[in-house]
């Protein structure tokens, strides 16, 4: 038979056949996964092997040998159904988004800020499978090890599309019973005097940013922990080891509570830390990436 004549649907259920032969190691098992008889999936192959004009498979009463053209269609088999699987995957997302969804998050905003979202996303979306992991290193979208991931501050020049979530300033806290026993800083000068809590990793700011009559000016500082995460130092904050510059969303509610007080306010630059989503753009995103996307831009604005 022309390969022409070859439906697309037999063509595709053939090369399921072969590559079951392959995995399984027989006919018969490979019959057994797929519910068919030994024959029937042997001659599958007979006729794939006829239609090429090839050997794929060295049949003996022991084993199976796949040969070297055998190991090119392999190749090719397993290469074209998970493209046939994607496709299909992309077109069922256009009804409804599913699929598992890997997301990758800054510990403290993911906790505070992402997290108590996605039991509203489930309740949306129901056929996503959201899985989340927290941490502070980047990870590689573009080499598949996420298909989301929410970061802060710029962004890298790179392929990738990357969508604006929101955005967080900067703010100075401690405690009231921290400032009841150093006093409270009146001028960015005083924090020499203060324990500056600070972030530990490469990218932190050595100096804090303050702002005076129209001009931008630093201070450096010093302190006795560092920490890699904002609500950390924000923790620290509140239970009166010292001064603590972070972003205000990890420590709204200790603020709103009263367990930390701005200060500084006035010398604050309004230096502002941008929010995105990062993922591999293009018109084949699957939908579930779309729909998380589109879901985070609106509940964290």
């Amino acid at each position: 038979m022309d390969a022409k004549m070859v439906s697309g649907a037999d063509r595709a259920h053939s090369l399921a056949m072969f590559v079951a032969v392959v995995e399984q190691g027989s006919f018969s098992a490979a019959a057994r996964l797929l519910g068919l008889s030994p024959s029937a999936v042997s001659r599958t192959v007979d006729r794939i092997e006829t239609r090429l004009g090839v050997r794929l498979l060295l049949r003996s009463t022991r084993a199976l040998t796949i040969t070297a053209e055998g190991q090119a269609y392999l190749r090719a088999a397993r290469r074209i159904l998970a493209d046939l699987d994607d496709a299909e995957q992309q077109i069922a997302d256009q009804g409804a988004p599913r699929g598992r969804l890997r997301v990758s998050a800054a510990f403290s905003h993911g906790r505070l800020c992402v997290v108590p979202l996605l039991g509203e996303f489930a309740a949306l979306f129901p056929h996503i499978l959201v899985d989340i992991a927290l941490t502070d290193t980047l990870v590689d979208i573009a080499a598949g090890h996420a298909d989301i991931a929410v970061r802060f501050g710029p962004l890298s020049d790179s392929a990738l599309t990357a969508r604006k979530l929101g955005e967080t300033r900067r703010v100075i806290v401690a405690s009231p019973d921290y400032l009841l026993r150093f006093g409270t800083p009146r001028v960015p000068e005083d924090l020499q005097r203060h324990n500056c809590l600070n972030f530990n990793f490469r990218r932190a700011e050595p100096v804090w940013p303050f702002r005076r009559s129209g001009s931008d000016f630093a201070m450096t500082v010093k302190g006795s922990i560092e920490a890699n995460n904002g609500e950390t130092l924000g923790q620290l904050a509140a239970i009166g080891v010292g001064v603590a510059r972070v972003g205000a969303f990890s420590v709204a509610q200790e603020i709103a509570e009263g367990l930390l007080v701005p200060i500084l306010e006035e010398f604050n630059p309004g230096d502002v830390e941008f929010i995105h989503a990062v993922f591999v753009g293009g018109a084949s995103t699957p939908a579930r990436i779309r729909a998380f996307v589109d879901f985070l831009a609106t509940r964290l604005r």
